[in-house]
């Protein structure tokens, strides 16, 4: 990703409200994003992967992920995608409603770079989500496409 091209983001979501709360908080945002949204784990697998129907899907720079999810749920697609040695580079943040201890142990266990509670509050959300996007595309250094494996 250079600064002339959008942050190429997945956000795996599936309740309909936090993704268009997110949607809200890029479009706030500064920095210029494509914004993919799928809404369970067998299809962030597909995408990551470029399976049917993502053949032509981008890499992202970053995943949004929930935890909850129907079909495969958050913590395996996160562990699959870091045992990949293809994605794990990409930087996974965990965006849920959970607050236990034990998803957060875990989520870090299985190598996601960042975890982040939803707020209840949708103003809240939506500063949650721009103050995580300041960070990651402001001041995170990420890897040049061609280096990340």
């Amino acid at each position: 990703m250079t600064d002339l091209e959008p942050a190429q983001i997945l956000l795996v979501e599936d309740n309909p409200g936090d993704v268009r709360l997110t949607e809200e908080a890029f479009e706030q945002g500064r920095i210029e994003n494509d914004l993919h949204v799928v809404s369970d784990g067998d299809a962030a697998l597909d995408f990551l992967h470029q399976r049917e129907p993502y053949e032509d899907a981008p890499r992202p720079d970053l995943v949004l992920l929930d935890l909850n999810l129907p079909r495969t749920d958050g913590e395996e697609v996160l562990e699959r995608l870091k045992a990949d040695e293809e994605l794990r580079s990409i930087p996974v943040i965990v965006l849920t409603s959970s607050e236990a201890e034990e998803d957060i142990v875990r989520s870090y266990e299985l190598h996601a770079n960042a975890y982040l509670t939803k707020p209840v509050d949708p103003d809240e959300f939506i500063e949650t989500v721009r103050a995580f996007e300041k960070f990651w595309f402001s001041v995170v250094r990420l890897p040049p496409e061609g280096e990340r494996r």
